[in-house]
């Protein structure tokens, strides 16, 4: 078996940590909830929940990897037994991984084509009905789509095979500044738009009327994605630490920079959509159509367009590369092959399985399990049901087994300045365990 791989650097490894956590969850679907949710009153409640919750629920994750220095079912089978129960939070957060980039692969087609579509113009002068139905039938059609995706694949691939240091590490390394880097320039363009002040103070002015229960929930939920909690990546990142490494600290400027770029993609959506008069609350739309149709309005639109969806492709591309290391590590040491092996199989299967999720925008859109078609139905197994199964066990495994005090002592090896402190044994204990059970349930039903 291959010598197990560590970190190159300390800013190596936060940076493949954050575009584990920066992916589409900070640039599509916090501005679409914010877009639904009131503005500020829904980034005033996420931020309050990634403090409490996102952080400890992290570092967690993180200080287990450290601990055993394995894969998640690996690691828990160390710290349990094989067949014990616990060990299926590493199959979980496998399983989930694996379900997540079966249509993960093809949204990166998707932002693919429109990067190349916004360059080369092909989208101009359309009406705004017009980008949604160039959106309907770019997405209907197999394969256009399959081989989009099939490109993502194979550029997910030749990154991961290199292995950690030369491949994640090195891609990150110059993938996360410059996402940071294009995100600035455009929050700046879409804050010097004439009327872009109304956007401004709509998405920073906190209206306390609006927080209910809901936009509580959808924090929730866009929290625990957004970070990527219990999907092998904080696991698996974390066991590739050395044993001195400072997890609370490094944990806090990891969620500050996921934090960061989503409250960021804010500042460059929301300015720009109220100075162009178009809606905020298009949804789960906004990136493909309603950007589409802001960028044709702005001067210099194709360039910026094309800025724009090459940091989105960035931040997708980061996050896959996150996503497939747990299901990578989990081959190499169940089956005995090597990186590279495992990593073109692990694709191959990621992709065929996840064919039917392509033939769901198109030919096969009318073939439901449960109401939903194979797309949908692969966010919702992941989302709402695994991923959240998946940090409640880990959330109890920590309460009941490694137990708070034995957590604390473990997370804050090599800490520095920041800590795992006294109080947040409420948190572990009480706050942690019920919000994830209020997040299983309302997914589920």
């Amino acid at each position: 078996m291959e010598k197990r791989e560590s970190w190159g650097s300390r800013f190596g490894f936060i940076m493949a940590a954050a575009g584990f956590s920066i992916g589409l969850g900070n640039i599509w679907r916090f501005p679409y909830l914010t877009g639904v949710n009131g503005g500020g009153a829904f980034v005033f409640v996420y931020l309050i929940i990634c403090v409490l919750i996102g952080i400890p629920l992290f570092t967690m994750e993180m200080s287990l990897g450290r601990k055993t220095q394995m894969s998640s079912v690996e690691g828990m089978r160390s710290l349990t037994k094989k067949g014990s129960p616990w060990v299926l939070f590493g199959w979980f957060g496998v399983l989930s991984a694996f379900i997540i980039l079966t249509y993960y692969m093809q949204i990166m087609g998707w932002i693919l084509a429109y990067l190349f579509k916004m360059i080369s113009g092909s989208l101009a002068g359309l009406t705004a009905e017009g980008y949604t139905q160039a959106f309907a039938d770019f997405t209907s059609n197999t394969g256009a789509v399959a081989g989009a995706t099939l490109a993502c694949v194979i550029i997910v691939g030749l990154i991961s095979a290199k292995g950690l240091e030369k491949g994640i590490e090195k891609a990150c390394k110059i993938m996360m500044p410059t996402l940071f880097t294009m995100l600035i320039i455009l929050a700046i363009r879409s804050l010097t738009l004439p009327g872009a002040m109304e956007g401004l103070k709509w998405y920073l002015r906190v209206d306390f009327s609006k927080i209910n229960g809901q936009v509580w929930l959808d924090a929730l939920g866009q929290c625990f994605f957004s970070i990527g909690i219990a999907s092998g990546g904080a696991f698996i990142y974390g066991s590739y630490l050395k044993k001195d490494s400072d997890i609370p600290t490094d944990g806090l400027i990891i969620i500050g920079f996921d934090t960061l770029a989503a409250l960021i993609a804010g500042l460059v959506m929301f300015p720009a959509i109220f100075a162009l008069g178009l809606e905020p609350d298009a949804g789960a739309s906004l990136l493909f159509v309603t950007m589409s149709n802001l960028f044709s309005h702005l001067p210099a639109g194709s360039f910026f367009g094309g800025m724009f969806f090459l940091l989105v492709f960035f931040a997708a591309l980061s996050s896959a590369l996150g996503y497939l290391e747990p299901i990578v590590t989990t081959g190499t040491e169940l089956f005995k092959m090597d990186r590279k092996k495992a990593v073109w199989v692990s694709l191959a299967l990621i992709f065929i399985i996840g064919f039917p999720t392509i033939m769901a925008q198109g030919p096969w859109a009318d073939i439901k399990i449960g109401g939903r078609n194979f797309f949908d139905f692969a966010d919702y197994l992941s989302g709402n049901i695994m991923m959240p199964l998946g940090a409640l066990i880990l959330s109890l495994y920590t309460l009941f087994v490694w137990k708070f005090d034995k957590y604390q002592e473990e997370t804050n090896i090599g800490a520095a300045k920041f800590k795992v402190y006294d109080w947040w044994a409420i948190l572990v204990k009480f706050v942690i365990p019920v919000a994830l059970v209020i997040i299983f349930t309302t997914g589920v039903f």
